[in-house]
C-alpha cells in the first residue's frame, strides 16, 4: 500500500454552493485516488459556531487548518477534508471531515442540512456531534437530523415500504457527543457520574404511547438503535469571551488547562478506538474507495435519488475490481519485463519466474478487490495472465530460434565455406563431410544461450542440408553400393533421431506450460480461499458487534421497564443470529468446494491443463486452508 498523500491544509471534498447544490470536487478525489492505504474516517457535525473546527485541527495535530472564526457566521461550507498519517496506526491514513454548521441562518435550508448530516454518517467510521451547553431535551430535539435518516439513506435497492432502520447499526459509524461550555456538575441523585453515564441518562426513554412521549423518545430511540457505540466528552469553556474572539491565534497555553486536558483525552480516544472505515459486509475502505463512495452518494442526491448503500457498493465493486485486474496484470507485465532475459535457457527457468510473478500479481488483485461475486473478475484475471504468459512464451520461443540461427551461422560457417568450395565433392568426401558435421553438431549442443528451441532449430538446419548430403554421397565414388545403402540408412536414422529430439523438446515445453496452468489456477484458488475466509471473519466481526449492541439495548429496555419493546427486539436479534449462522456456513468445506469447482469449470475454458485436476486441486486448497 502506498503512503498517505501529504496535505499541508484541508481541501473541500463536497462543495455546497449558494443554490444548495452539492458537488464533489475533482481536486479532493484526485488526492483520495492516490491513497491505497485503509482509511480511518472521522467526521464532525453540529450547529454552526460551536467550535467543531478546533477539535478537528487537534486531531490533525495542528493549531491551524480547518477555518476557525470569531463571528456568528459559519466558516465551513460543504464538507472539507484533511488526510494525515494516522498517529497510532502505521500504514493507515486518518481522514478528517469538517462539515458546515447545521442550522446556519444565512443558509436557511434545512433539507440541505439533512444531506450534509447524512453524508457525514455515510462516509465516516466515527461521527462526532458537537453541541454547546447541556444534553437536555432541547438539545436532543435539535438533533432531529438523526430522526430523518430513514428518509435520506437506503440500505437496499428494492425494499418497498420495509423499515430499514434496523439495518443501520450494521454500517453506521460509532457516535461521539462532545458537549462544549459545559457548566454543570456530573452528578445524578447526588452521586458523581461519568460523561458516558450522563449521556446514557439523557437518552432514557419516557413511558407512554401518547404524542408527547413519542416525540420525546424519537431522537433517543434513533441514537440508541442506529449507532453501534456511544461516547461522551464534556468540555469546560476554553477561555474568556475576549480571548475567544481571537481563537485562531491562541495556543494551548492561552486556554484553560481542564479544556486542554479534555481535548487530549478526546483525541486519544478517537485515535485508539475509531476503526477502519468499512462497508456493509465488513469490507475495509481505502482512500480511493472513499472517493468513489462520496461520488456515488452525491451523484444520487444530485439526481433526486436517495443514496443507497447496496447500489454504491455494487458500483464501487465494479470500478475497484476492474482496477484490481488492471493493476495485477500491470504488476505481472512489469515484473516479467524486469526478470526475464530472452531467451531463457530452459522452459523451467521461465516457468519459475512466471510462477513467482503470477503469485505476486494475484496478491495485488486480492488486496484491491472486494465483493467479486461468482469470481467474475478473478477468472478474468486468470484469463489475462494466461494470455500474457502465452505471449511471453511465444516471444521466448521466437527469441530462441533467432539465437539458435545466429549460433548455427557462426559454428557451421566453416562447413558452409567448404561446401561452397566443393571440398567434399570427391572420393572420400562424404566421410569427411559426415565427420565435420558430427563435430559441429556436438559443438553446437554444448554452446550456451540457445534457449528452448535448440533441437528444433538444429533439425530445420539439418533438414536443409539433406539434399547437399545426398549429392556428396552420390559424388563419392570410393564407396561401394552396399556402403552407399548403409550411409543412406544411417542418414535416415539420424534424421529420425533429430526429429525425435525436436518433438521431445516441444512435448516438454507443452507439458511444462500445462503444469504452469495448473499452478496458476492453484495459486488463484488458494488465495481466493484465504480471502473468502478473511471476508467471512470480517462479516462475523460485524455481526458480533451489532448483536452485542442489540443485546445491550435490549437489556437497557428491560432495566428501564420497557418489557414489551425489549421482547419485540428479540425478532431482530434472532434474525441476526440466523444471518451469523449462514455466514459461518460459508466457511464450511462443502460450500467452499462448490465455489472452487464452479471457478475451475469456468477457468477450464482457457486453462485446458487443469481439466483433469479440478477436483484434486479443490481438495488440496481446502486441506491447506483448514490446516491453518
Amino acid at each position: 500500500m502506498s503512503g498517505a498523500v501529504p496535505m499541508a491544509e484541508p481541501v473541500c471534498l463536497i462543495e455546497n454552493d449558494k443554490e444548495g447544490n452539492l458537488r464533489v470536487l475533482p481536486q479532493a478525489i484526485e488526492i483520495l485516488k492516490r491513497i491505497d492505504q485503509h482509511v480511518v474516517v472521522v467526521a464532525i457535525v453540529g450547529l454552526y459556531r460551536t467550535g467543531k473546527s478546533y477539535l478537528m485541527n487537534k486531531l490533525a495535530g495542528r493549531t491551524k487548518g480547518f477555518a476557525l472564526g470569531s463571528t456568528i457566521q459559519s466558516k465551513t461550507k460543504g464538507i472539507w477534508m484533511w488526510c494525515v498519517p494516522h498517529p497510532t496506526r502505521a500504514g493507515h491514513t486518518l481522514v478528517l471531515l469538517d462539515t458546515e454548521g447545521l442550522g446556519d441562518v444565512e443558509k436557511g435550508d434545512e433539507k440541505n442540512d439533512n444531506w450534509i448530516f447524512s453524508l457525514a454518517v455515510l462516509l465516516s467510521s466515527t461521527l462526532v456531534y458537537n453541541s454547546v451547553g447541556t444534553i437536555d431535551n432541547d438539545a436532543l430535539q435539535r438533533l432531529h437530523y438523526v430522526t430523518e435518516l430513514t428518509e435520506h439513506i437506503k440500505v437496499k435497492a428494492q425494499t418497498g415500504d420495509e423499515d430499514e432502520s434496523t439495518e443501520f447499526m450494521r454500517f453506521f459509524p460509532s457516535f461521539v457527543w462532545t458537549v462544549r461550555d459545559f457548566t454543570l456538575q456530573l452528578e445524578l441523585d447526588g452521586k458523581p457520574i461519568t460523561a458516558d453515564q450522563y449521556l446514557d441518562n439523557a437518552l432514557k426513554l419516557k413511558p407512554g404511547h401518547g404524542k408527547q412521549a413519542m416525540e420525546y423518545n424519537l431522537p433517543r430511540n434513533c441514537l440508541r438503535n442506529y449507532f453501534p457505540s456511544r461516547k461522551c466528552f464534556v468540555f469546560d469553556r476554553p477561555a474568556s469571551a475576549e480571548k475567544m474572539r481571537r481563537m485562531d491565534e491562541l495556543t494551548d497555553a492561552d486556554l484553560e488547562p481542564s479544556f486542554v486536558s479534555r481535548a487530549k483525552e478526546f483525541c486519544s480516544y478517537v485515535f485508539n478506538n475509531t476503526s477502519v472505515k468499512s462497508m456493509k459486509g465488513g469490507f475495509s475502505v481505502t482512500g480511493r474507495m472513499l472517493g468513489g463512495l462520496a461520488e456515488a452518494y452525491v451523484d444520487a442526491i444530485r439526481s433526486g435519488q436517495i443514496p443507497c448503500l447496496d447500489n454504491a457498493v455494487l458500483a464501487l465493486a465494479t470500478i475497484e475490481n476492474s482496477n484490481a485486474v488492471a493493476q495485477a496484470v500491470a504488476c505481472y507485465k512489469q515484473r516479467m519485463a524486469e526478470w526475464v532475459v530472452f531467451p531463457t535457457e530452459t522452459q523451467d527457468e521461465l516457468s519459475q519466474i512466471h510462477g513467482s510473478t503470477e503469485k505476486e500479481a494475484v496478491k495485488v488483485f486480492m488486496d484491491l478487490s472486494f465483493k467479486d461475486e461468482d469470481q467474475k473478475y478473478q477468472i478474468e484475471l486468470m484469463k489475462q495472465l494466461q494470455s500474457e504468459y502465452e505471449v511471453i512464451c511465444s516471444k521466448n520461443a521466437a527469441e530462441s530460434k533467432k539465437a539458435c540461427a545466429s549460433i548455427i551461422k557462426r559454428i557451421f560457417r566453416s562447413l558452409e565455406e567448404n561446401l561452397a568450395s566443393g571440398l567434399y565433392m570427391s572420393a572420400g568426401g562424404h566421410q569427411e563431410y559426415r565427420k565435420e558435421l558430427k563435430n559441429l553438431i556436438s559443438k553446437y549442443r554444448s554452446e550456451p544461450g540457445k534457449g528452448i528451441k535448440d533441437e528444433e532449430a538444429l533439425k530445420e538446419f539439418l533438414d536443409g542440408k539433406e539434399p547437399i548430403g545426398e549429392a556428396i554421397l552420390a559424388a563419392d565414388h570410393s564407396l561401394s553400393e552396399a556402403e552407399r545403402r548403409m550411409e543412406v540408412e544411417r542418414a535416415r536414422n539420424e534424421a529420425m533421431e533429430q526429429e525425435r529430439r525436436a518433438a521431445m523438446e516441444q512435448t516438454q515445453i507443452y507439458q511444462k506450460q500445462l503444469m504452469d496452468q495448473e499452478q496458476l489456477y492453484r495459486d488463484n484458488m488458494e488465495q481466493l480461499m484465504n480471502k473468502m475466509e478473511e471476508d467471512r471473519r470480517n462479516a462475523a466481526k460485524e455481526y458480533e458487534t451489532v448483536l452485542s449492541a442489540k443485546l445491550e439495548e435490549q437489556k437497557s429496555l428491560y432495566q428501564e421497564g420497557f418489557e414489551k419493546r425489549a421482547k419485540l427486539m428479540q425478532e431482530e436479534i434472532d434474525s441476526l443470529r440466523r444471518e451469523r449462522e449462514d455466514n459461518d456456513k460459508r466457511g464450511s468445506s462443502s460450500f467452499l468446494s462448490n465455489i472452487l469447482e464452479t471457478a475451475g469449470n469456468a477457468a477450464a475454458m482457457f486453462l485446458p491443463g487443469i481439466i483433469p485436476k479440478i477436483g484434486g486441486i479443490a481438495v488440496s486448497c481446502l486441506g491447506r486452508l483448514f490446516r491453518k
